[in-house]
């Protein structure tokens, strides 16, 4: 029996609904997957009811983004959010916010280097992903988006290579949380937190993540993204290793986005590596373990 602890909905940047989601979940004989949405919790009462409905083990989910040198990005999911918690709100505020400020200042950069499109065709891919009258977030994949429906680029993949990725033109940086302040964010909506797809921190070799990952520790980082779609085996073996000496709790997910990463297969990321639901049965117990304590 597996599990997928890394999903994303139309609630952010994905292109599934969240009840979609969670009955593509059901069909690819998954028994548990978390939505982890980009900044926000507003997928996760549709995920829940539908995951319910259907039989499959629901864990409610976020990944945020905390401040982190470039190249590298530093991204923390939180397990076992509580939705309705005011510190998710005001969390998921702030980070809008700061999303918010930078969609125009990255659409404003693009005109300048030709591509004329406009927040409200951003904002229009973005709206029409979700069903009427449901809240969106719009992202850089919407922009990509809007790329190609005015054929600036070819695809999405080009999009992030020339102008929105890291190294790309129209990169602007978002206000982000530190990453202690991200982690007591997560812990203060009553979730797990856990460092995401850590090859992504771009570390130059094993001792420098090493210090990376032991600080994030020290800082009360819970978990460790040990299978994901950007890690191959050799790299699954090295994130393990560091959560056995962290003391972290390994999780993994594929990072599905439906067609905006659509190399990337539910439950199974690009590489095929599934997650046993053991992996969510010792995070399960780990969130209940603090919860106790706390309560105590």
């Amino acid at each position: 029996m597996f599990v997928d602890l890394h999903t994303h909905s139309t609630a952010s940047d994905g292109t599934y609904s969240p009840t979609k989601l969670i009955r593509a979940a059901k069909d690819a004989g998954l028994v548990g997957i978390a939505l982890t949405d980009h900044d926000t919790g507003n997928g996760l009462k549709e995920a829940a009811a539908e995951a319910q409905c259907v039989g499959v083990r629901f864990v409610p989910g976020i990944e945020i983004s905390a401040d982190y040198p470039e190249p590298g990005t530093l991204h923390i999911l939180g397990h076992f959010i509580d939705v309705d918690s005011p510190a998710l709100q005001r969390m998921s505020e702030i980070l809008l916010a700061a999303r918010n400020e930078r969609n125009p200042k990255i659409v404003a950069r693009l005109k300048q280097l030709g591509c004329s499109i406009t927040m409200a065709q951003v904002e229009a891919v973005a709206r029409d992903k979700v069903e009427s009258g449901k809240p969106f977030v719009v992202g850089r994949p919407h922009i990509a988006q809007a790329l190609v429906n005015a054929e600036c680029v070819a695809s999405i993949k080009q999009a992030f290579e020339v102008y929105l990725g890291t190294t790309g033109a129209a990169y602007f940086p978002k206000e982000r949380l530190s990453p202690r302040q991200a982690i007591e964010c997560i812990h203060d909506a009553g979730g797990l937190a856990t460092v995401a797809h850590p090859v992504q921190l771009r570390c130059d070799n094993p001792a420098h993540l090493q210090t990376v990952i032991n600080h994030l520790a020290e800082a009360g980082m819970d978990g460790i993204e040990v299978w994901h779609c950007d890690h191959d085996e050799k790299t699954s073996e090295l994130m393990l290793h560091m959560a056995k000496k962290y003391n972290l709790i390994p999780t993994g997910g594929s990072d599905f986005h439906g067609h905006n990463k659509a190399d990337v297969i539910l439950g199974r990321g690009r590489n095929n590596v599934k997650v046993p639901v053991e992996v969510l049965d010792r995070l399960e117990a780990k969130w209940k373990q603090k919860r106790h304590e706390l309560f105590v």
